[in-house]
């Protein structure tokens, strides 16, 4: 098989990257079908108010932003491979519990610990995948891992809605949370966590891929402890832009099923059908967007003006309302488009600002503040809903959420060579004598 045009195998593109797209999409059904549940009827079959079924919806989050960082830590100095089976094998567990579980209470558990399991999932792959892909790579290869959201979401809303319609809420959870167990198997037999291990590669193959990822990590500036990479103003300014920015995304993709039903009169078949479809122009978009990112290795530049878009679009989404729907449903198509585009050279920014020792730790912290965002999002959206009786309140909260994503990825600067962090100036002068 030909190399790359990076002079590497393609091998590791057809091997790893279909196996690393289909863990995260099955992940993804787990947690963005709550939607669905919830339009499903959920509630009035749990005898919950509008406010318990955000907090049910929003747990997830909770359980995720807790144990990203150890998570990260684990693939990197371990193994992402192992980390992650046992993460499939516990979250297809759970996710068929939801459809199990009549207690409330231990709903709220079911829902927390979900989370939990998940929460390794996202920063170990992006780490697998900076053992195996270049600068150069890297915004396509995450973008091939990231678009598991939206073209899951695409999917999924379409067969959560048939599957409710045809078995319930219920039915729909416990089908949809089987496949991981499954998977978990295919898994273990495809990948590996470096190139040194892969015996599926000529030994100049695995020599290749190694020696072009250490003569990146020398160009980098070092950092010697997770401590120092967390508080460079880099990384903190990162980690409030994907805070604001997963506020927006989370309360669109947990919502929208709702948002539309209550701005027509569609069918939960329709519904599923009319959801899909932003999430298909965003996983187009996001695959147009990596490649001119990777070509022209501008990351920052790719990322604030689609921030600004989807507030835009969500403004004017929220300015149209239920009055004219089709014109309101078209810029929610826009914003999911802007929301989604810029996710693969974001993540591969923070790999070229950081050095593979602290770049793994510093992207769970990131995808932390991500998840509390999505808690927030998630929360505050269907609280909204339920409070205002429409959602015209959740459209300007999402807008304002992603004006602050915008304000906050333009405030960062790459570290200074010697990546000082955040710390009063009297200290600073003082080490430096």
């Amino acid at each position: 098989m030909p190399p790359t045009a990076t002079g590497l195998s393609s091998r590791r593109w057809l091997r790893l990257l279909p196996a690393i797209f289909i863990t995260y999409s099955i992940a993804y059904v787990d947690r963005a079908n709550f939607g669905f549940g919830a339009a499903a009827g959920m509630a009035q079959d749990l005898h919950i108010d509008a406010g318990a079924l955000s907090l049910l919806g929003a747990l997830f989050f909770l359980g995720y932003f807790l144990f990203q960082i150890p998570g990260a830590a684990y693939a990197e100095r371990r193994s992402a491979k192992r980390l992650i089976v046992w993460s499939m094998i516990g979250w297809g567990i759970l996710a068929a519990a939801t459809g199990l579980i009549r207690n409330v209470p231990l709903l709220f558990l079911d829902r927390f610990l979900l989370g939990v399991v998940e929460s390794a999932v996202m920063p170990a792959l992006l780490i697998l995948l900076s053992h195996w892909f270049t600068g150069r790579e890297r915004s396509r290869a995450n973008t091939i891992l990231i678009l598991g959201n939206p073209i899951t979401v695409l999917w999924m809303s379409v067969v959560s809605g048939y599957l409710t319609n045809s078995v319930g809420w219920r039915g729909m959870f416990i089908a949809e949370g089987v496949p991981s167990l499954i998977w978990a198997l295919v898994w273990w037999r495809l990948v590996d966590d470096t190139p040194r291990q892969a015996s599926w590669l000529t030994p100049a193959e695995r020599e290749a891929i190694e020696t072009r990822l250490a003569e990146e990590q020398r160009r980098i500036a070092p950092v010697r402890s997770y401590r120092a990479a967390f508080l460079t103003p880099a990384v903190i300014f990162l980690a409030l832009q994907y805070l604001f920015w997963s506020i927006g995304i989370y309360g669109f993709i947990l919502w929208l099923p709702s948002m539309l039903k209550s701005g027509s009169q569609l069918g939960l078949v329709d519904l599923g059908w009319l959801s899909a479809g932003p999430y298909l122009a965003a996983a187009i978009t996001m695959l147009v967007v990596s490649l001119f990112s990777d070509r022209s290795r501008v990351r920052k530049g790719v990322v604030w003006p689609f921030m600004l878009l989807g507030a835009v679009a969500f403004y004017g989404s929220y300015a149209l309302g239920a009055a004219h729907f089709w014109l309101s449903y078209a810029l929610l198509v826009i914003s999911a488009a802007a929301m989604y585009a810029p996710y693969g050279p974001f993540f591969a920014w923070i790999t070229e600002l950081l050095p593979r020792n602290v770049a793994g730790g510093a992207m769970a912290l990131v995808n932390s503040f991500g998840a509390l965002g999505s808690f927030v999002g998630t929360y505050v959206v269907g609280f909204l809903n339920g409070a205002t009786g429409g959602d015209a309140a959740s459209y300007l909260f999402m807008a304002a959420s992603l004006l602050a994503a915008t304000a906050f990825t333009l405030a960062v600067r790459r570290p200074a060579a010697e990546l000082r962090p955040f710390e009063p100036a009297l200290v600073r002068s003082g080490r430096a004598r």
